[in-house]
């Protein structure tokens, strides 16, 4: 009797060692593989996870990119929804900035130039006259230090980097920490955590295309597009924010209620013109620091897919893919224009500019945080 006693509370201890031991693992990495090296021979890995529901996200360590996001549509059939390349050489060579986290500082910055403390700085410039998400090596280039990490809402990921003072120009060593978690429901969720040793800027963001058809062959101009904003920060000719704010009332920048991209984007307004079609911050309404909110929805009426963003940013840039021209090339397509779309939770563009815009400067002891989420569901 007391072997059998003994032999019960063995096996029950065994049971419990097995749940825990599939439990950490139902939301940990599903997957990690050599994915490429770089010209100087480092690895790069890809990591995919999955949730119980059978969607399944893939992320390498070069740049932070998600190359992979399959979503069900509204019978099931699970797509990939995000552009990519088909090998590491594709990001390595690319310029359209597909599924990376950007930075240190994401959209422009006017003659890449601001003054901090009293003290002028100049990044450097790669857009025109201009700085555009981070410079020429930004964040989207280099390699971060990957990490597999528990949270009970599902297989999370995070990645590291470590910015050296002077990078591309900024002020500061900055480290940096993104964390991907795969909700068991179907949300991309991505937290941020960044900290200085040197008063800098900081405004980091995601820069996938998505295209909830299934299919990259197909534009996005029929989605149906909601974003909560009563304004944007309209830009000039070269793209940088005025520092005003325009009411979207009676223009095609209202979105609203659900409009299709493709109604107003050729429309004779000069926001449009400057943009060759939407390429805007638009400001998200119900501000605060910290607080997460919804910020848009885009609906796909024939595969049935809604994807939600939430944010807790005060704006929202909505890039229309209207630079694509066919060049870049993956997954079987060659990406034309209009065929993807961006929704980047940020800060404003040039804010360190403009003053009356919200802050961007980070402080040694300040930690800054983001957390946006994309939420995929069906109707």
């Amino acid at each position: 009797m007391k072997k059998l006693l003994l032999l019960c509370v063995f096996l029950a201890a065994v049971n419990s060692l097995y749940s825990h031991t599939s439990s950490e693992k139902d939301n940990a990495v599903n997957e990690k593989t050599l994915y490429g090296k770089l010209p100087d021979g480092r690895e790069v890995y890809q990591y995919m996870l999955a949730n119980k529901s059978g969607t399944t996200l893939k992320v390498i360590n070069y740049g932070a990119i998600v190359t992979s996001l399959t979503v069900p549509d509204r019978n099931g059939k699970l797509e990939d929804v995000v552009a990519g390349y088909d090998s590491l050489q594709g990001y390595i060579d690319g310029s359209s900035y597909f599924g990376a986290i950007v930075g240190r500082y994401g959209n422009r910055i006017g003659k890449g130039q601001f003054t901090l403390e009293g003290k002028k700085y100049q990044l450097t410039v790669n857009d025109g006259e201009n700085h555009l998400h981070g410079g020429k090596i930004g964040f989207n280039k280099v390699l971060w230090t990957a990490k597999t990490v528990q949270d009970s809402a599902g297989p999370s990921i995070q990645l590291t980097y470590v910015s050296p003072d002077g990078e591309e120009g900024y002020p500061g060593k900055v480290m940096l920490s993104v964390t991907y978690t795969l909700t068991d429901n179907d949300e991309l969720r991505i937290v941020y955590e960044g900290t200085t040793d040197k008063t800098t800027i900081l405004n980091p963001t995601h820069h996938s295309y998505f295209n909830l058809s299934g299919s990259f062959n197909n534009t996005i101009l029929d989605h149906l597009l909601t974003i909560e904003a009563d304004s944007i920060t309209p830009v000039d000719k070269g793209l940088i924010t005025t520092g005003k704010y325009l009411n979207v009332t009676n223009t095609p920048m209202d979105f609203r209620t659900p409009t299709a991209i493709g109604a107003r984007i050729n429309d004779p307004f000069e926001q449009l013109t400057f943009g060759k079609g939407y390429d805007h911050n638009w400001v998200i309404r119900n501000y605060s620091k910290g607080k997460v909110r919804k910020a848009a929805e885009v609906y796909e009426q024939k595969s049935g897919r809604l994807m939600t963003v939430y944010t807790d940013q005060p704006g929202l840039q909505f890039y229309s893919g209207n630079f694509l021209d066919g060049t870049a090339k993956g997954k079987g397509v060659s990406y034309q224009r209009r065929t993807g779309l961006c929704l980047e939770a940020q800060c404003y563009p040039d804010s360190p500019n403009k003053p009356e815009f919200p802050s961007v400067t980070l402080k040694p002891g300040e930690v800054y945080h983001q957390t946006t989420i994309y939420q995929f569901t069906t109707k």
